[in-house]
């Protein structure tokens, strides 16, 4: 499979860099509300994701960092495959890191992965509060000192009072980051409330506009993100299919300060 392109370098120093969040679903196939039930059991057996994974790996080649949800680390769906590695080696990423935090049994597993061209100086896992446990946030540092690039991944809780106590706890670890962003599966739009918290603890700005990815087969609602602060800027923000996952990816072009990579 064939590497996307070196991140380029503009003329001011600054670096461009295509980033991309994509909740998996673990490889599983869903394409209309009546799939959560008629194929069940594609949620406990490993039939078919391999099809799936090299869909999503032909998209994420064409980035430079990748945030992943719901990326199994090998439980009987996914015939014990690690799928953040298997995604990392067939998408073309020399770094791959991975955050598994909820497991049912053997049968099922689920993880926050990061595939990256760059490598990252600190990769920090945090459990993330919540009335049911089970959540973290992935963090990434591509940069030395507060002032480099930091890349946080999530997947945040159904609901808003979890919701709310995760995104404090997020906008405390990130409150001193002038170069971050945060990407995930929300489970809330850019304007619910529980999200001021983040926006008021942080430089994390709402996106310019909503990009809808969810359902995938017609989606209607904005709850994928990749949040930046005010230091950087993001173009060509667009949702793209990730193979037959019930979620949307978001694609977007993120320019970086030169500085906020220096090692």
């Amino acid at each position: 499979m064939n590497a996307s392109p070196s991140p380029t370098a503009a003329a001011d120093g600054a670096r461009r860099l295509k980033l991309l969040s994509a909740n998996i679903q673990a490889g599983s196939s869903t394409r209309r509300y009546s799939d959560y039930a008629t194929r069940s059991w594609s949620h406990v057996l490993p039939t078919g994701k391999r099809t799936a994974l090299d869909a999503i790996a032909a998209l994420a080649g064409r980035h430079d960092i990748v945030g992943l949800q719901e990326a199994d680390p090998g439980s009987l769906r996914s015939g014990f495959t690690n799928q953040t590695h298997y995604l990392a080696e067939r998408g073309g990423f020399e770094y791959w890191s991975h955050q598994p935090n909820r497991r049912v049994g053997a049968v099922a597993s689920s993880a926050n992965g990061l595939l990256s061209r760059l490598e990252p100086i600190e990769v920090i896992n945090h459990a993330l509060p919540g009335r049911i446990g089970g959540r973290g946030v992935l963090i990434s540092r591509f940069g030395e000192g507060d002032a480099g690039l930091t890349v946080a991944v999530a997947h945040l809780s159904l609901g808003a009072q979890s919701r709310r106590s995760q995104l404090s706890f997020i906008a405390e670890v990130l409150s001193d980051h002038p170069n971050a962003v945060l990407m995930g599966d929300f489970n809330c739009t850019s304007d619910c409330a529980e999200m001021d918290v983040l926006y008021r603890g942080t430089g994390l700005q709402p996106p310019e506009c909503a990009v809808h990815t969810f359902p995938s087969w017609r989606p209607q609602r904005a709850i994928d993100h990749i949040l930046v602060t005010g230091n950087l800027q993001c173009a060509n923000t667009q949702a793209l299919p990730a193979a037959f996952s019930d979620h949307l990816a978001l694609s977007t072009e993120l320019v970086v300060p030169g500085h906020a990579l220096l090692r």
